[in-house]
């Protein structure tokens, strides 16, 4: 339960922030806002049991906490302000209905691109991830609103910094219990500190209710307007690339097989959740990548601690007066554990990327391309404002710009090599030669090489496998150097 809590408080900030977004952009009431909130709670939890504990067909049955997705936010802003009618929040969620219906059907063919996939391509897209994450932890480090007097005050920033270094304290000096569970004690002991300062606020826990249920169609019927439905089909399309990339990510974190049915499975959850999350207020759903890191940074890669942190997902959405203590942890506090996390997202696609062979190939001017075009909405957020409105909802994501570019590019040089240069590109002519211990761990003192074949010290003729040659080896062997 401490661990699935973990997971609750690492991404509740981003549950909430979108309905909350959404709802004042709509012009709602704050009490409607907080149904937004409610019903997104309630639907996460039951998305991230969906996703972990599965069903035939649907969930990936990996540690991925589910959400709503922050990738539609400026697009469900602009439909509740231009829908014809004033359609409003019906308008948003006929769209989700619609768009994610249609991404549950093309699911089958979207999940067979796990073979564009390679280290290369992943270990782009989850360096990414953790890249286009730090602005997040640094606005929180900030105190998050930054409309706010004391937004990027030393005590916000101060705070922040004590909360990292009691994660890293904890990491360091504690038992295996307490460095798993150091994420959670620092926020529970930033908190207090922020308690004594005078810089937490409790004081709104009792206010409303203490247990409501989701109404269905609370805001109305669904309306069904086409332009909306274009706009958030883009939507689903983006989050169904970054939910793979999250699927990868923790498949390769936590060492298991994700292949194109286990792919499958997980992107039917996210779009059957997305479907059925506008029946209580809900948008679209999908897997929540600070959790990814927590997975990473914590070790506990048991998909049933994240179901746990479902079933307090749930509970939230059925007890608000919990959901008001939780938001009552400073943004400061989230942000200097964020910091943590995001980082580790970012040295999980590293320590990926180290996989790949660089020799020879333009797998290293593809790892450039891809990251710095990936970065280009992070470093510069107007960049795409004067693109058409379909293509700036695609590549506004660092994270789709990059996984958009890598898979283009690793199939035009690595798949499609037909009038591919013989000669060494000038981004890898400088490469460092190395060998893998792998491929030198069976040679013995006086091996040596002479035209291919492999003798040893008594000039007898060693045979030389290739890595796929599944047949009897000899009593010594060594295997091929690439």
């Amino acid at each position: 339960m401490a661990y699935g809590l973990q997971h609750v408080l690492t991404m509740y900030g981003g549950i909430v922030a979108v309905p909350l977004i959404v709802g004042q952009a709509a012009g709602l009431s704050p009490s409607d806002i907080g149904l937004l909130i409610t019903a997104s709670l309630f639907v996460g939890g039951l998305a991230t049991l969906l996703q972990t504990i599965g069903l035939p067909f649907f969930g990936c049955q990996l540690p991925l906490v589910q959400g709503v997705s922050f990738a539609g936010v400026a697009t469900m802003i602009a439909i509740v302000t231009t829908s014809s009618g004033g359609g409003g929040i019906p308008a948003v969620l006929g769209a989700v209905i619609v768009a994610a219906l249609i991404g549950l059907l093309i699911t089958p063919i979207f999940s067979k691109i796990t073979k564009f996939f390679p280290p290369l391509v992943s270990g782009i897209v989850i360096t990414t991830i953790g890249l286009t994450l730090m602005p997040v932890a640094a606005r929180w480090a900030m105190g998050g609103n930054s409309h706010a007097e004391d937004f990027g005050s030393m005590s916000n920033i101060g705070l922040a910094a004590i909360t990292l270094t009691i994660v890293l304290l904890l990491s360091k000096v504690g038992s295996a219990t307490i460095s798993r569970l150091s994420i959670l004690l620092a926020m529970v002991i930033g908190t207090v500190i922020a308690l004594f300062f005078g810089m937490a606020d409790f004081s709104k826990v009792t206010s409303g209710p203490i247990l409501a249920f989701p109404t269905p169609f609370h805001f109305g019927m669904p309306t069904f307007e086409v332009a909306a439905i274009i706009s958030m089909l883009i939507v689903i399309l983006v989050t169904m690339v970054e939910t793979s990339a999250d699927i990868l990510a923790v498949g390769d974190i936590i060492e298991t097989k994700v292949d194109s049915r286990r792919l499958g499975n997980g992107l039917r959850a996210d779009m059957i959740s997305s479907m059925l999350a506008p029946i209580f207020g809900s948008f679209t759903q999908s897997a929540f990548a600070q959790n990814v890191g927590l997975v990473a940074v914590t070790g506990v890669k048991s998909r049933y601690v994240v179901a746990t942190g479902g079933l307090i997902l749930v509970s939230l959405g059925l007890l608000p007066v919990m959901g008001r203590v939780i938001a009552a942890v400073p943004t400061s506090v989230l942000g200097g554990a964020g910091i943590v996390l995001f980082g580790t997202v970012a040295a999980s696609g590293i320590r990926t990327l180290s996989k790949v062979d660089y020799r020879n190939n333009m797998n290293l001017i593809i790892v450039a391309t891809s990251i710095g075009f990936g970065m280009i909405p992070i470093a510069a957020p107007a960049f795409y404002d004067h693109f058409p409105s379909w293509f700036a909802t695609i590549f506004h994501s660092g994270i789709s710009s990059a996984a958009i570019m890598a898979i283009l590019l690793n199939l035009l040089f690595n798949h499609f090599t037909a009038g591919n240069s013989d000669q060494q590109s000038v981004f890898v002519a400088g490469t460092e030669r190395s060998l893998r211990y792998q491929d030198i761990a069976a040679l013995n003192e006086g091996d040596y090489f002479i035209d291919g074949k492999l003798y040893d010290a008594l000039g007898e003729e060693v045979p030389v496998i290739a890595e796929d040659d599944h047949a009897p080896k000899p009593h010594r062997t060594a295997a091929a150097v690439h």
